[in-house]
């Protein structure tokens, strides 16, 4: 693993795939012009509208979408994460997977996820969340990604974040750098957003790259935002706030092997 930067991008989705894509296309390359090697999209980057819309157009999204990651890590020359975009099932049933995808520089896919805890919550926000009405719950645990320049990435989805047992799983793997990408809601948000991912990041003494949605994406839909890459000890290195942009930081392999030499935790566990 070598010393480089990552950035988590921000964006205010709407329910316009084509629309969408150009506004990643311009964060994408912001970051890389700020040296960025490593780029996060958000859950729903390409699309964030309604469920039955979302399910109805998946097979678009996803075709455009897949195509679009490809020729940015290409264009750019970096190793970019789609946080979140509707997939097609293959069994044919009436849902769609709700995908992240890692994608190389030379555009080939490295790895890819299907999220597995779907977020069927009520919560006081004039708002219905039934995720798994549309959205196909994945059975596996997030694959790992070993690199030996960019560090043992782990992948994972939004709601995901509220279980401790996936991120550990990943760092009992060797995890180094762990990808939260999300449209947490701003109700949520507000309380839970930031302290869990200092906690995933304290507890299995890996980096943070969470992307994130912000702002209002149609009728009611609301998104905290905040974007952020923290470090193992869970201190926040950067934060993008309520507006599109990027939160840009170094993620250092001298930092992660200091904080595991301070806390090493991972070794002092008892039970498995």
């Amino acid at each position: 693993m070598k010393h480089y930067l990552a950035a988590a991008i921000q964006m205010t989705s709407k329910p316009d795939l084509a629309k969408n894509l150009l506004e990643a296309e311009d964060l994408i390359e912001l970051a890389v012009r700020q040296g960025a090697e490593l780029v996060g999209l958000p859950e729903n980057f390409a699309f964030l509208g309604k469920d039955r819309d979302k399910l109805a157009l998946a097979p678009e999204i996803a075709t455009a979408t897949e195509k679009f990651l490809k020729t940015m890590a290409q264009r750019f020359q970096v190793t970019i994460l789609g946080g979140g975009f509707p997939t097609p099932v293959a069994d044919g049933s009436n849902k769609a997977y709700n995908s992240a995808v890692l994608v190389a520089p030379d555009g080939n896919e490295l790895t890819r996820y299907h999220k597995a805890h779907l977020f069927d919550v009520n919560i006081p926000d004039e708002n219905n969340y039934q995720e798994s009405s549309t959205v196909m719950a994945g059975k596996d645990f997030p694959p790992l990604y070993h690199s030996d320049k960019l560090g043992n990435i782990g992948i994972s989805i939004c709601y995901d974040v509220r279980f401790p047992e996936l991120y550990r799983d990943l760092a009992t793997k060797g995890a180094e750098v762990l990808f939260i990408p999300a449209a947490f809601t701003a109700y949520t948000g507000k309380d839970h957003w930031q302290v869990l991912l200092q906690a995933r990041a304290i507890e299995n003494t890996c980096y943070v790259i969470a992307p994130a949605q912000t702002g209002n994406h149609y009728e009611r839909r609301y998104t905290h935002g905040h974007a952020m890459i923290i470090d193992p000890w869970g201190t926040v290195l950067a934060d993008a706030g309520t507006l599109p942009g990027v939160a840009i930081a170094p993620i250092k392999p001298e930092r992660l092997e200091q904080v595991r030499t301070q806390m090493p935790s991972l070794h002092h566990r008892v039970f498995y």
